[in-house]
């Protein structure tokens, strides 16, 4: 059997007494592409979060491609790992966050080029050639020398896009990539991210955006309370969902 991209078992998240997550089952495949859906505090962003262990889970575990996220087995028990190591289990995972995080003083060229030649050791050469690729895929060629006060909210947010993808990875992971954007620059992003996902990118996407989630996702997950309260194809969940807090949900944004 092929091993799912993610899997996420009895995952647990709180905050002092707040349970932000309770008990989440979750399996992506490769290749697929599943948008996370619900209200603000639903507990969408700290999962996505957790898959990439910027968040350590309280309970519960999550694997990325078969391998354990932030931590260790042995002897029968999980170990957290040491940062160097969790830094280096992150390469496989690629995340866009709702804000850009550019570095201010570096160009856009520079901005994609700095983790693989940083983090990865690779040669500037081969690095600038393939980061040129990239800024191309994401329609940005032009703007290679730019720094991002330069750039509009969806020019930088495509440069960070491409910045996740310069360091090879088999996951991308999105948090609300549009919630910081004029709406005439939402358009421009999600277009990127619909190649990604013809391209065969495991993809998790946060987004209010319904319209890429009924076309682009293969399946769509809402949360509310920190629990998967339904899961299904687009098409079944946005027209017959079963639930009364999903039905409640989509009654407001569809």
């Amino acid at each position: 059997m092929n091993t799912p991209m993610v899997e996420a078992i009895g995952v647990r998240k709180v905050y002092g007494h707040n349970v932000v997550l309770e008990s989440i089952d979750l399996t992506v495949e490769a290749g697929e592409v599943v948008s996370l859906l619900g209200p603000s505090g639903s507990g969408k962003s700290t999962f996505l979060r957790c898959i990439n262990h910027l968040e350590p889970i309280d309970g519960g575990e999550i694997s990325v491609n078969g391998s354990l996220v932030g931590y260790r087995r042995a002897h029968g028990k999980k170990y957290e790992l040491h940062r160097k190591d969790i830094a280096k289990a992150r390469r496989d995972v690629g995340m866009v966050f709702q804000r850009f995080n550019l570095f201010p003083h570096k160009t856009a060229l520079e901005n994609v080029m700095e983790a693989p030649v940083i983090v990865q050791g690779r040669a500037k050469g081969d690095v600038r050639a393939e980061a040129m690729e990239l800024l191309d895929r994401v329609g940005l060629t032009d703007r290679a020398g730019h720094y991002p006060s330069m750039l509009s909210g969806g020019q930088q947010q495509r440069v960070a896009i491409a910045r996740a993808l310069a360091m090879r990875p088999r996951l991308m992971l999105f948090d609300e990539p549009t919630s910081a954007l004029d709406p005439e620059l939402v358009g421009e992003v999600l277009d990127v991210m619909r190649g990604l996902a013809q391209d065969g990118m495991t993809m998790i996407v946060v987004t209010h955006e319904i319209g890429f989630a009924r076309e682009v996702c293969d399946r769509v997950v809402f949360m509310d309370g920190g629990v998967i309260v339904e899961q299904g194809a687009p098409a079944d969940v946005f027209n017959n969902p079963e639930h009364a807090r999903t039905q409640a949900f989509l009654s407001k944004v569809l």
